[in-house]
């Protein structure tokens, strides 16, 4: 029986998810535990800096669309006019195989993963204030006007959406927020169910009548 856990993970655009979720994963490099990141397939285009296949998987809205037909996705959502989805054979056969698996997606994709599994953590990263978010949006310097209130009007309704998910993370401080998404992960890699087949054995070891020195 595998005890995998899967982690979604959702914030508004901004809010500096993905450099969190970076700065955790390095933090637990070289585990056996360390969840697998799921990279997600979206029609948008590549951002400056980012690769094919390690961010994103760079469809065109034609195949993803035909992947989404065939029933290729475990979610998917339409977010600022682009297509996002998270493949099933990214998750299922890994969770199967006994490794924990986590997702970065929005609420809307959140609502479908907890339906058909309901057991998945929930983790929300929220910015510290709205001004902030807005700030750091129009720092980007690639965001036009319209998609800067586009992308706060979204963050409102994701803002009201995080009520369902069980932890909550605030990231006014990278390095506070690092710590506290780092201990949510390692905290449920030593659930007891996770870690029985090697409890009994220890119980079990207990159970041999130990020999006695010099006994007859």
């Amino acid at each position: 029986m595998s005890y995998a856990t899967l982690f979604v993970i959702s914030a508004p655009s901004g809010t500096g998810k993905s450099t969190l979720i970076k700065s955790v994963l390095a933090t637990l490099s070289g585990r056996l535990d360390v969840p697998h990141f799921s990279v997600s397939h979206t029609t948008r285009a590549p951002r400056t800096g980012e690769v094919d296949g390690r961010e994103y998987h760079f469809v065109s809205r034609e195949s993803f669309i035909d992947m989404r037909a065939r029933e290729g996705f475990l979610e998917w959502a339409e977010v600022h006019g682009n297509l996002y989805g998270t493949a099933a054979q990214e998750v299922e056969p890994r969770l199967q195989a006994g490794r924990d698996v986590l997702l970065d997606i929005d609420t809307q994709g959140a609502a479908q993963v907890t339906a058909r599994r309901p057991d998945a953590v929930t983790i929300f990263i929220y910015p510290p204030s709205r001004e902030i978010l807005e700030r750091r949006l129009r720092e980007r310097g690639t965001e036009s006007e319209e998609t800067v209130q586009r992308r706060l009007a979204n963050a409102r309704r994701e803002l009201h959406d995080s009520r369902n998910y069980q932890y909550a993370i605030i990231n006014d401080d990278l390095e506070r927020a690092t710590d506290e998404l780092r201990s949510i992960f390692l905290s449920w890699g030593v659930l007891r169910r996770r870690r029985l087949p090697k409890v009994e054995g220890i119980i079990a070891s207990f159970s041999i009548a130990p020999s006695v020195p010099g006994g007859h």
